[in-house]
């Protein structure tokens, strides 16, 4: 004796309409993880490019212009768009004496914006931070 048939009309929607939005919102969240990651990556390029400029520079208020207008073309060269920017940076050596080693620290805070993903509950801003260093040349003129 053969076993019954079962109807399995509409097994195809059902699977549709449970497996599309589970599909679209694990797709977001790739492409949520790709934005942190890249973004993540563009601040510490932004930070070193700070810290090196802060380290070329002949005094503590020069090297703190010439950072944060180092950070924000790193940031606007690589197409990365913050709701904030924040550039802090440690001249402290540069009151050291000449002959001693010294380092200029550059902090770069991006707040990333995702509201615009469409992700139902994800809105407002991933803070992304960096802090890089670059050595001053211990025999110059400060």
């Amino acid at each position: 004796m053969a076993p019954p048939t079962r109807n399995e009309r509409g097994s195809a929607t059902v699977e549709a309409v449970i497996g599309v939005p589970a599909f679209l919102l694990l797709t977001t969240l790739v492409v949520l993880g790709g934005r942190i990651a890249i973004a993540t990556q563009v601040v510490q390029a932004a930070a070193s490019d700070a810290a090196r400029a802060a380290s070329i520079a002949r005094t503590a208020a020069t090297a703190r212009g010439d950072a944060t207008t180092a950070a924000r073309h790193s940031l606007a060269n690589q197409d990365l768009a913050c709701a904030t920017t924040s550039v802090t940076l440690d001249t402290s050596a540069f009151a050291a004496p000449i002959g001693t080693p010294g380092q200029v620290h550059a902090t770069v805070t991006c707040a990333l914006r995702l509201g615009d993903l469409g992700v139902p509950g994800l809105t407002g801003t991933k803070t992304v931070t960096a802090t890089m260093s670059s050595p001053l040349d211990t025999y110059r003129g400060r």
